[in-house]
């Protein structure tokens, strides 16, 4: 959700340090792509800007804001299912990690 005014990256920066109390700056993101196909979410209309931040191993993840749980998984051992399109946004983000 953007506050206004508000970049994607700089949402991103905010909404990932809401949710699990990490924060990074905005200049080390890294663009993975948009989702925006109608129907996505059957919630309604959204579109999802998705960037990929590199962090240190031991770092921590504490749910706030309204996220009920917060924690880190191995791609290779994923909760399933996951929502919508969100595997294809995964998929994406691990063909970019070099």
């Amino acid at each position: 959700m953007f506050h206004e005014g508000e970049t994607s990256r700089a949402a991103a920066v905010r909404e990932l340090e809401e949710e699990t109390g990490v924060h990074v700056a905005e200049d080390t993101l890294r663009l993975i792509g948009v989702w925006d196909q109608p129907g996505r979410d059957p919630r309604g209309r959204y579109v999802t800007v998705a960037y990929l931040a590199t962090l240190p191993a031991d770092t921590q993840a504490t749910a706030g804001d309204d996220a009920r749980d917060a924690r880190w998984w191995p791609l290779t051992d994923l909760p399933q299912p996951l929502a919508f399109d969100h595997a294809d946004i995964l998929t994406a983000a691990a063909a970019s990690i070099p």
